[in-house]
């Protein structure tokens, strides 16, 4: 049963995460209902290709914090200065001072952030976060 609040649009999301488990799993969450179309990456790299080879942007980005080659830090950096106009959600296995400095500097270069959470992200939390109504979430143990 889709939510009421998407009705019948299917929005598209990026998932930027190295680990391949945490990627399928949130893909599967995003997909549930069929409420998102989903891409994924493996660092702000690929994500960055991944972009500029999409027709649009996605109107979801999860981003992982910490990834080899290039970090979450870096990539919402380049996020901002591609001004990039979608909602965010941060993901962190590290701590909450990570997901603290990531929202602060991804809300210094002008971006969306509607919510930082630590790894595992329950799907509650997912749906938190991306619902229209929801205001944006604070980091959760």
């Amino acid at each position: 049963m889709q939510t009421a609040i998407f009705q019948d649009t299917v929005l598209t999301a990026l998932v930027v995460d190295d680990d391949l488990f945490s990627q399928q799993l949130l893909g599967e969450m995003l997909a549930q209902d069929g409420l998102f179309e989903v891409h994924c990456a493996i660092d702000g790299q690929h994500a960055l290709r991944a972009l500029a080879e999409m027709a649009s942007p996605p109107d979801l980005l999860i981003c992982d914090v910490y990834m080899p080659n290039m970090d979450g830090i870096e990539f919402l950096r380049e996020l901002g200065r591609n001004s990039y106009r979608g909602d965010i959600v941060l993901l962190s296995g590290v701590n909450e001072q990570v997901l603290g400095a990531a929202r602060a500097i991804a809300v210094a270069n002008g971006l969306r952030v509607r919510g930082a959470f630590t790894k595992p992200l329950a799907y509650a939390q997912l749906l938190q976060a991306i619902t229209l109504e929801a205001k944006p979430a604070e980091p959760v143990r």
